[in-house]
């Protein structure tokens, strides 16, 4: 059976609820200047993707993945880039596709499914270590949860342990509670930075994006079953949600994985704290803080590591997995 952990997360007082927890790191938490050296690779269809690189010469990596419209030097990246280069591991973030300084070539993007770019980063890393260790945030963490829940995957090999922090393990239901009206927020910044990229891809491939609709969309499910899905081979939203939803693949997991979501998160829907089940694997370990918001975990104080890079650290360095 996998083990569902009581969490040990105190919050910031002034932090009281969800929003708070979410939006103040978002805004006032600033990037860590870390030496990171910039790679850039070509994918199997002849696009690209950029990598960031903090190489100290160890034989252990920490390949971390962003969230939705993030990149490689958000905050919450080198921050946890930080804490795991400091320990003594080589570390490896990375954009998805269109997320660098430069846009992508190819008439797609990222989504939340895409797991076979993930891959390419793994098997690229792999010619160099032979121990890695995952660590995604949000969308970043359901493509990370979805390629280990995946069998054909032969780069696996390589893979130790892995962890999920704030992730939308059912796409459809987060998607709906972000879209509510007391998130419309977040919903709008999302959308402002996604729209501006099907404008600059217009502009290359005119006949793939249209952006006509653009003004009428006001929706992330509006968005996805415009754009998202049928440029990445889905039917609709309902099925992009539906194929690429990570709680679908949790049965499969058979590496050491955390999966580490606050119930005050407001990008979560009850869906995402799903109840543990038999089938699940006994390497599966979910953990619900009661406070912590969405990748948030501020410390308590200012001079503390934030919670979610600590207990990251603490998972892939114990012995004993718990």
């Amino acid at each position: 059976m996998p083990v569902v952990k009581i969490s040990n997360y105190y919050r910031n007082q002034l932090l009281f609820n969800g929003h708070l927890q979410t939006i103040y790191p978002a805004i006032f938490r600033k990037k860590v200047d870390l030496p990171f050296e910039r790679e850039r690779i070509k994918t199997p269809d002849g696009d690209f993707l950029d990598l960031d690189w903090l190489k100290g010469g160890s034989n252990s990596l920490v390949i971390i993945s962003h969230g939705l419209e993030g990149n490689s030097q958000r905050p919450y990246m080198t921050g946890m880039a930080k804490v795991f280069f400091d320990a003594g591991y080589d570390v490896l973030n990375w954009n998805f596709r269109g997320c660098s300084e430069s846009m992508n070539t190819k008439p797609i993007f990222y989504h939340s499914g895409a797991s076979y770019d993930l891959d390419h980063v793994v098997s690229h890393a792999s010619t160099r270590y032979s121990d890695i260790h995952l660590v995604g945030f949000s969308l970043g963490a359901n493509i990370t949860l979805k390629y280990l829940g995946e069998t054909f995957w032969e780069s696996k090999k390589n893979i130790k342990k892995a962890i999920a922090i704030s992730v939308p393990l059912d796409l459809g239901g987060s998607c709906d509670k972000i879209d509510q009206l007391k998130n419309k927020l977040y919903a709008f910044n999302f959308l402002h930075s996604l729209k501006q990229k099907i404008k600059k891809k217009a502009k290359v491939f005119p006949e793939k994006f249209s952006t006509k609709q653009l003004s009428k969309i006001n929706t992330i499910r509006a968005f996805d079953n415009e754009f998202t899905a049928p440029l990445h081979g889905f039917g609709d939203a309902d099925d992009y949600y539906s194929k690429c939803s990570s709680l679908h693949y949790l049965p499969k997991i058979s590496h050491p994985t955390l999966v580490l979501n606050a119930r005050n998160d407001p990008f979560l829907s009850n869906s995402c704290f799903p109840i543990v089940k038999e089938e699940y694997s006994e390497n599966l370990f979910f953990e619900y803080p009661k406070h912590g918001g969405h990748v948030g975990f501020s410390p308590r104080t200012g001079q503390e590591r934030f919670w979610s890079e600590t207990r990251a650290l603490e998972f892939i360095q114990s012995q004993n997995i718990n």
